[in-house]
C-alpha cells in the first residue's frame, strides 16, 4: 500500500493519507525464537503433568513444574498458559445448595435458642440432603424427634419442590390421629430457611395443627445440628458404602437403612439405647406368606394391643411413652428390624477359626 519510491507522493505524505505513523511502518517485529521454542518446551511439560495429576492448580502446576522439569517460571505465566490449553484444575465445586430461600416467602424467628429439650415431642426438625447417583441426584428429606433423634418419617424425590416434604410432614402428623396417640405432635418444628419449608402450603400444614414454626437463621448449620447429624450418618453408613445407582435402588436401600437406625443402632447421647426405645416405639415380628404378611405377637401382645397403620402393624408396650406406629411406603419407624443374631454355645466359641468341626 505504501509506495516507497513514489516520485510525486513521500512517504510521510503517503502514512498521513492512510492515518499511519512512520515508526509503524519501519516496525520490525523481533520474535525470540528460542523463546518461542521454551514456551513450546513449556506447554508440552504443563499437558504431560496435567494428564498425570489433573488436580494440579496453578500453584501445583509450578512446584510441579520445577521439581519434575527444573523449570522456574511465575504462577501467572502458568495460568496463562493453561488458560491457553482450556485446562483447569479438578477441585471441589461449591456443594448442591438444597435450602434457597424465597423472597417473597415469610420467614420465622428460631425459637430454640438456650431452650433445654428434654422429652420426645418437644421439637421436631426436617432438613433436605442430596443423594448422589450414578446419572443424577435424588433429594432426601427427613423428619425426626429432636430428643430422642427417631426418624419419624422420609421421602426421596428427584425434583426440589415442596410436594415431597409436604407429604413426609403430613405422614408423621398422621400419627396423632391414631387410637391412643391423640396429641402426639410437635410443640415446635425446627426447619432452615429452604423454599420448601418456607412455602404456603407447609407452614399452612403445621399452622392447622397448633405447631410453632421455627427456622434457623441464614448460614447457621448449627440451628439444626441434629438432623445434620443425622445426614452423616446416612451417608457414611450407607449411601457411601452402597453406592446407588438408581432412585428406585436408593428407596429400598434407605428403608433397610433407616430401620437398622432406628431399632438397631444405639446411641451414646441416649444412655445406649436406640432411638425407636427413646422415643417409645417396639416392633412386631414380620412374617411373609404367600397370600399375605402377617404380624406375629410379640412378648404375649393380642391384636388389641397393636395400631394398624396403612399396610402394617405396630405394638406399643406398657412402658412406652405413648403406643405409636409409623407404617407407611416411606415411614421409618415401622416394624421389621432384622432378627438378632443367635448366641454361640460354648463349644463354639472354644474351637479356632477355619478348623472343621470334629466328631
Amino acid at each position: 500500500m505504501i509506495e516507497r519510491e513514489h516520485k510525486t507522493i513521500p512517504v510521510i505524505r503517503q502514512c498521513k493519507l492512510l492515518g499511519l505513523s512512520r515508526s509503524g511502518l519501519y516496525y520490525q517485529s523481533h520474535c525470540d525464537p528460542h523463546r518461542k521454542m521454551f514456551e513450546h518446551q513449556l506447554l508440552n511439560a504443563i499437558d504431560v503433568l496435567y494428564t498425570a495429576h489433573p488436580t494440579l492448580g496453578r500453584y501445583g502446576m509450578t512446584d510441579a513444574l520445577a521439581e519434575q522439569y527444573n523449570i522456574e517460571v511465575n504462577p501467572k505465566r502458568v495460568r496463562r498458559l493453561m488458560k491457553k490449553l482450556g485446562l483447569e484444575a479438578v477441585y471441589p465445586r461449591p456443594r448442591k445448595n438444597t435450602s434457597r430461600s424465597n423472597p417473597d416467602h415469610l420467614k420465622y424467628p428460631y425459637l430454640l435458642r438456650n431452650m433445654d429439650i428434654t422429652q420426645p415431642d418437644q421439637v421436631w426438625c426436617a432438613d433436605i440432603t442430596y443423594i448422589r447417583l450414578h446419572q443424577g441426584f435424588a433429594y432426601l428429606v427427613a423428619i425426626m424427634d429432636w430428643f430422642s433423634r427417631c426418624v419419624l418419617s422420609w421421602e426421596l424425590s428427584n425434583t426440589l419442590d415442596a410436594s415431597f416434604c409436604i407429604e413426609a410432614l403430613e405422614r408423621a402428623l398422621t400419627l396423632a390421629t391414631l387410637p391412643g396417640a391423640e396429641g402426639r405432635r410437635p410443640d415446635i418444628f425446627n426447619t432452615d430457611q429452604g423454599s420448601q419449608f418456607t412455602s404456603q402450603e407447609f407452614t399452612d400444614v403445621l399452622k392447622t395443627h397448633g405447631i410453632a414454626i421455627s427456622m434457623d437463621g441464614v448460614g447457621r448449620a448449627f440451628d439444626n445440628i441434629m438432623v445434620e447429624r443425622l445426614w452423616r450418618t446416612v451417608k457414611y453408613e450407607d449411601v457411601y458404602i452402597r453406592d446407588y445407582q438408581t432412585p428406585a435402588e436408593a428407596r429400598l436401600g434407605l428403608k433397610r437403612y433407616f430401620t437398622y437406625y432406628n431399632h438397631r443402632r444405639r446411641h451414646r447421647s441416649l444412655n445406649r439405647q436406640t432411638p425407636a426405645k427413646v422415643y417409645g416405639l417396639t416392633a412386631p415380628r414380620v412374617i411373609e406368606t404367600s397370600t399375605a404378611t402377617l404380624s406375629a405377637v410379640l412378648d404375649g401382645c393380642s391384636t388389641n394391643d397393636m395400631i394398624k397403620t396403612g399396610n402394617g402393624w405396630s405394638v406399643a408396650t406398657q412402658a412406652a411413652v405413648a403406643p405409636l406406629a409409623l407404617r407407611a411406603p416411606g415411614a421409618t419407624a415401622a416394624p421389621n428390624p432384622p432378627e438378632p443374631m443367635t448366641p454361640l454355645n460354648a463349644t463354639q466359641l472354644s474351637r479356632p477359626r477355619g478348623h472343621p468341626q470334629t466328631k
